[in-house]
């Protein structure tokens, strides 16, 4: 038992191997600007992913930016996203010179809601930026048919569903394109980084101009970029962490497991939804608190785990229209009341990595009510 114990853990390769990879960055004297490890590691994202384009960034913000600048939509247009995000999310919308539109979640996946989202559509809408969460996949499908009635484009925030598949397609392949973050919180990480996959091979100069600056060549600037490159650093971390990513998504998943036989018999408490066909990122594990019927608010068993050293989130809250600049924002809902509003105080992830131990999930589970002789019996 190791204390404090956070929610995540950031997945690192061995120190000797890294200390390896940086002899051969130093023999090369590239740091930056698409060397040979940045190369390496977008070949090697293409093949996990199952993806025909992937483009590396320094972080997961800049290539949300990004990825909506290459849509070229209408300036001041709405983009139609979800409360229930990290703020980034609507920060790249509003970054862009467009405007984010709130709309509610589904209540058993927690993920944006296609009949919410038909909701706010107006004839300003340009785009709807949908959000994977907590490893739990988006409607894509009727996500995609709302956008195929309307003409919008699709953006898919991916940082919650890294390598994850439906029905055996990679998830990065859905939509216009799909955002990844590579944050040290993440499943897998270098460091700090992001990824933009496509469905289209042709999309690659394009994000590699505005990456880059908009520069084609030595003399030639072809249009507006900004700097989104990915160091040589960041990279040979990620090529040291991949062959690791399954052997911690194995032991999450045992994790997953020992969480749901511990809490699929409290009286309010849900766990998270089973997707049929979904290979599960293994990115966080939640659980959604009715204070009415457990007995105890979702506030309540964040702080008495706190008072034991374990580290809890509550994730997310607030949601996006309770922060300053999208406070007067409404959500567009297909409910009476926004789900959003209430499950934002009721949420809660749990520690979910490979240091969490028996003795961690028998100090959570007492939290719970629960004795080691009924987590026994689990």
């Amino acid at each position: 038992m190791s204390r404090p114990l956070y929610v995540t853990r950031p997945l690192l390769p061995d120190l000797a191997s890294v200390q390896s990879m940086l002899a051969e960055i130093w023999k090369t004297g590239i740091l930056t600007n698409g060397g040979p490890m940045h190369e390496k590691l977008e070949r090697e994202m293409e093949a996990y992913l199952s993806v025909p384009n992937a483009m590396l960034f320094n972080n997961g913000t800049i290539a949300l930016l990004v990825a909506l600048k290459m849509m070229d939509l209408p300036p001041g247009s709405e983009v139609i996203t979800t409360p229930l995000t990290f703020a980034a999310t609507a920060h790249a919308i509003a970054w862009n010179g467009l405007v984010p539109v709130f709309a509610d979640v589904d209540p058993d996946t927690l993920t944006i809601d296609p009949a919410s989202i038909e909701k706010a559509v107006t004839r300003k809408t340009s785009a709807i930026l949908a959000v994977h969460v907590y490893g739990t996949i988006c409607d894509v499908i009727g996500i995609q048919a709302v956008a195929d009635r309307y003409d919008l484009r699709v953006i898919y925030d991916a940082a919650h569903v890294f390598g994850a598949t439906m029905h055996g397609r990679s998830i990065g392949s859905f939509g216009d394109a799909s955002v990844f973050s590579f944050h040290a919180t993440k499943l897998f990480n270098t460091l700090e980084g992001g990824l933009i996959t496509t469905p289209r091979q042709e999309d690659r100069q394009v994000i590699y101009n505005l990456r880059n600056f908009g520069i084609k060549s030595e003399e030639e600037v072809v249009s507006i970029g900004i700097n989104g490159k990915m160091n040589e650093v960041q990279a040979a971390i990620g090529l040291l962490n991949i062959p690791l990513v399954e052997e911690e998504r194995r032991r999450r998943s045992i994790l997953r497991e020992k969480y749901f036989s511990i809490f699929r018999s409290i009286p309010g408490i849900t766990l998270p939804i089973k997707q049929k066909g979904v290979i599960n990122s293994e990115q966080y594990f939640h659980i959604v608190i009715d204070p009415a019927a457990f007995g105890k608010s979702r506030d309540e068993i964040y702080d008495n785990l706190k008072k034991r050293g374990i580290f809890a989130r509550k994730y997310f809250h607030p949601i996006c229209t309770d922060f300053e600049p999208y406070k007067d924002f409404p959500i567009f809902s297909s409910l009476e009341r926004p789900w959003a509003e209430i499950v934002k105080s009721q949420v809660l992830c749990l520690p979910f990595h490979s240091g969490v131990e028996d003795e961690d999930i028998l100090d959570i589970a007492e939290e719970f009510g629960l004795s080691v002789a009924e987590v026994a019996q689990h």
